[in-house]
């Protein structure tokens, strides 16, 4: 008589596993956004209100369509000086960055982390279909470092 199984049959433990530090359950979804036809005097009050340094632009359906940052309001500071014109009643879409890199929600953390490395953004935008879902930051992606345990 040979030796019998005493475990019982093994199931497939890693088929199909989702990947446990995923964009989609640290980034933030409750968002500021705005409007490209929004005055960037606005914008900057928001922007200070809010102590954050910029926001995704959406239109009326909720789909990306710009990024405007501190960056690109320095631009509008210094066009401003330049042509001895007071800031005014200038609008988002004139200034706002239109190459906005997004970030898939499936993506590890991890990847994330290395794309801003490699990019030195401090955000980025979270799409579905083009439209908005979320967007994820470099604290959004050491809040998912420090859930980490030594041994994972």
């Amino acid at each position: 008589m040979g030796i019998k199984n005493f475990m019982g049959r093994r199931q497939e433990i890693y088929k199909n596993t989702p990947q446990k530090f995923q964009v989609k359950d640290f980034m933030t979804r409750k968002l500021i956004t705005f409007s490209p036809d929004q005055g960037i005097t606005e914008v900057m009050e928001i922007l200070l209100r809010q102590r954050i340094t910029g926001g995704p632009v959406v239109d009326d359906n909720n789909n990306l369509v710009g990024i405007i940052s501190d960056s690109d309001l320095m631009n509008v500071i210094s066009d401003s000086s330049y042509h001895n014109m007071p800031v005014g009643n200038r609008l988002v879409r004139d200034y706002m960055s239109l190459l906005v890199e997004t970030i898939d929600q499936e993506v590890d953390v991890f990847e994330a982390a290395s794309r801003f490395l490699k990019t030195g953004h401090r955000r980025f935008p979270v799409t579905s279909a083009g439209r908005l879902i979320g967007q994820i930051s470099r604290m959004d992606v050491i809040i998912a470092a420090t859930r980490v345990k030594g041994d994972q």
